[in-house]
């Protein structure tokens, strides 16, 4: 049965090409991952706020290897695209930025950031947030962006706002924590916000 509609993104608008490095413009740069980021993400994964307000834990250097390497392969199976953050000058890791849930029919995709617990009150994810969001949006040619977070969590709300993210509601009951199931706050930005 033919469809009334074409793919906003066809097949291969991703894996087409080679992952890009993304520079912010303000002393930040969005790169591919790499093997030797695995013990910087290790560490960032002890932190508590981490185990807050995210579903997995980082048990050893090697397991944070295999996440890698499926990051790594994820952007040719164009299923997600993950991004280190690091400064620009040092290389030094600051955290992480991706598009989780790529719908490439649709156009759409969800936004999702972490920040190394010593970056934290320096803007580093509203700032790679929103050199993604124009990357994709505006370069790229995706028609929305969402990005969630738990209700508890004002930090990433300012970081939604921040990076232009407009908050939709509330999905109730939307995610499994360790503390218990959590509603999450929808915020989202379409080309042309």
């Amino acid at each position: 049965m033919p469809d009334l509609t074409q793919p906003v993104l066809p097949a291969g608008t991703l894996s087409r090409i080679p992952q890009p490095t993304l520079p912010t413009g303000d002393g930040l740069v969005l790169r591919p991952w790499r093997a030797e980021d695995a013990p910087a993400v290790h560490e960032a994964f002890q932190d508590p706020l981490i185990h807050q307000w995210h579903i997995r834990r980082a048990d050893s250097e090697e397991e944070v290897r295999g996440w890698i390497a499926e990051w790594q392969g994820d952007w040719t199976g164009e299923r997600t695209a993950q991004w280190a953050v690091a400064d620009e000058a040092s290389g030094r890791l600051l955290g992480r930025v991706g598009l989780r849930q790529i719908e490439l029919l649709d156009g759409a995709a969800e936004v999702a950031y972490w920040t190394h617990a010593a970056a934290c009150g320096q803007g580093v994810a509203v700032r790679a947030t929103t050199a993604l969001t124009r990357w994709a949006l505006e370069e790229i040619g995706f028609e929305r962006l969402e990005l969630l977070h738990s209700v508890f969590n004002e930090a990433s709300c300012r970081v939604a706002a921040k990076a232009g993210f407009a908050l939709e509601g509330t999905k109730r009951r939307a995610l499994l924590h360790p503390d218990g199931w959590h509603d999450m706050h929808l915020h989202a930005r379409v080309r042309g916000d």
